[in-house]
C-alpha cells in the first residue's frame, strides 16, 4: 500500500497510525533513501535531496515480502506495480496546506511549489497514470474528522485485503 500526497497533507501521521493498528510495516521512503545513501545530490533551489530511485528500489526490494507494507512518500509513480495493492492519495485544501507548510517553516517558494502541485492535482494524476484506476483512492485530509474517517476507510480496506490474501493462500 502507498500513502502519498503533498507535504503537509497528513500522510505520514495517517500511515504510521494505520501501520500500528493493522500490524503493517511503515516505511518513510524519504528517510530510507537518505539512510541507504540513495540521495547523491541536494537541490538548493527546491531545498530537497535528489533521490536515485533505481538505487532505492534495488535496496528496498529484498526486504519487501508478502504481508503488507505501507510506503509513505509524496509520489509513487516509480514504485513497480507488483509492489502496489492500493494507493491512497491525501488531498488538502490549498489554504489549509499553505498554513501547515508555513507552520513547518517552509520557504515561500517551497510552499508555493507544493500548493500549486495540490491545486493542479499533480500527485493524484501521477498515481492515476501509473496504476490501475481501481486501486487509486483520493481522500480529503483537511481536519481531524477527515483523518479519523480516512483511518476507518483504509483500515477496512486493509482488513478486506488481508482476508482476500488469506483466501488465496488457502486455495
Amino acid at each position: 500500500m502507498v500513502s502519498q500526497g503533498s507535504p503537509g497533507t497528513g500522510k505520514s501521521r495517517l500511515a504510521q497510525s494505520i501501520a500500528s493498528k493493522c500490524g503493517l510495516r511503515w516505511i518513510d521512503v524519504s528517510a530510507e533513501a537518505i539512510s541507504r545513501g540513495c540521495c547523491p545530490e541536494y537541490d538548493e533551489k527546491r531545498q530537497s535531496s535528489v533521490m536515485d530511485e533505481d538505487k532505492l528500489l534495488d535496496s528496498l526490494e529484498p526486504e519487501l515480502g508478502p504481508g503488507g507494507v505501507i510506503l509513505d512518500y509524496h509520489g509513487c509513480d516509480f514504485f513497480p506495480e507488483r509492489w502496489v495493492d492500493a494507493v491512497f492519495v491525501l488531498r488538502t485544501n490549498n489554504t489549509i496546506l499553505y498554513d501547515r507548510l508555513a507552520a513547518r517553516g517552509y520557504s515561500e517558494s517551497k510552499i508555493q511549489e507544493n500548493v500549486s502541485a495540490e491545486i493542479f492535482g499533480t500527485i493524484a494524476e501521477e498515481a492515476h497514470e501509473s496504476y490501475r484506476e481501481e486501486i487509486v483512492f483520493e481522500l480529503s485530509s483537511d481536519c481531524d474528522v477527515e483523518f479519523a474517517s480516512n483511518e476507518i476507510v483504509i483500515t477496512d480496506w486493509i482488513r478486506n485485503w488481508k482476508s482476500t490474501q488469506q483466501s488465496k493462500l488457502e486455495l
